[in-house]
């Protein structure tokens, strides 16, 4: 079979007639490889004409009609290795085909137009990971608020201890005789002192989450336990002045005077687990 040998781009319409007595001679539709060796044609008008040409000869298997790329067994081993590739320069110009492709056309990829080629697959959605930013630390609250809530509190608490001392057995002591005889003090006011003070204390441990946590449970129990006595002190002293008394009865009595050494003990057994306890903090 004669191949055009014209210095100029072989239009489609010339190059199917070719084709098709080219499939004629071989009983099939030749393979993509084979036009572009017998015709001298690129790779995109070899895959045009199969198209043209599968369409004007149906063939009785629809299978033979998919565009695979086969390895024809009359073409030598170098036309497969090394097939031409397509003239870039056709639809810029004229210029002669060259018998060789050159290094640019030889590393042109082939890829076979088939039918049933695998579908891309969709490439998976992959998360960026960023870096968390930094919690925006704003303008610590002020704390003179509290000053201003527990001044009141501290008058009523004030006054209600010194007086439940008063009505308890707590009162006017010298505790330099021999030394300082003028001074006098009112052992009352060891009850809001240590009561309340060590509650104030107990919660502010309590509730750091920076202490080991032995001595964080234990300021957890004192601290409820202190605030409650002294809800329950202010409550029996306004109960027994509405009441009309001049002292409290021996148990009440008994129990005010136990709060100090109370305190005491609480006082050291708190400082003692801060300093002495495991280091391991739990939030």
């Amino acid at each position: 079979m004669t191949t055009a040998k014209s210095a100029y781009p072989i239009p489609i319409e010339d190059l199917v007639p070719q084709a098709r007595q080219l499939a004629a001679d071989l009983g099939e539709l030749p393979s993509r490889n084979r036009l572009m060796s017998e015709l001298r044609i690129g790779a995109k008008k070899a895959n045009t004409v199969l198209d043209l040409l599968a369409e004007t000869t149906p063939e009785p298997n629809p299978v033979r009609l998919h565009l695979v790329s086969e390895p024809d067994s009359n073409d030598s081993a170098g036309q497969a290795a090394k097939p031409p590739a397509e003239d870039h320069a056709e639809e810029n110009g004229p210029e002669p085909e060259p018998a060789d492709p050159g290094p640019a056309e030889r590393d042109e990829p082939e890829t076979p137009a088939t039918d049933d080629q695998a579908e891309p697959m969709a490439p998976e959605q992959v998360s960026k990971i960023t870096n968390p930013e930094p919690p925006t630390v704003g303008k610590p609250v002020s704390r003179w608020p509290v000053l201003l809530l527990a001044l009141p509190a501290f008058v009523a608490i004030w006054s209600g201890w010194v007086g439940l001392g008063g009505l308890t057995g707590f009162g006017i002591v010298h505790p330099l005789p021999g030394i300082w005889d003028g001074l006098e003090l009112n052992t009352a006011i060891t009850l809001p002192i240590g009561v309340e003070t060590y509650a104030a204390y107990a919660l502010r441990v309590w509730l750091s989450g920076q202490v080991p946590h032995r001595a964080r449970r234990f300021a957890q129990v004192s601290a409820l336990g202190s605030l409650g006595l002294g809800a329950l002190g202010q409550v029996a002293y306004h109960l027994m002045t509405a009441a009309g008394m001049t002292a409290a009865p021996w148990w009440i009595t008994t129990l005010v005077a136990c709060l100090p050494v109370a305190v005491l003990g609480m006082g050291a057994a708190l400082t003692h687990l801060l300093h002495t306890d495991h280091p391991e903090v739990t939030p």
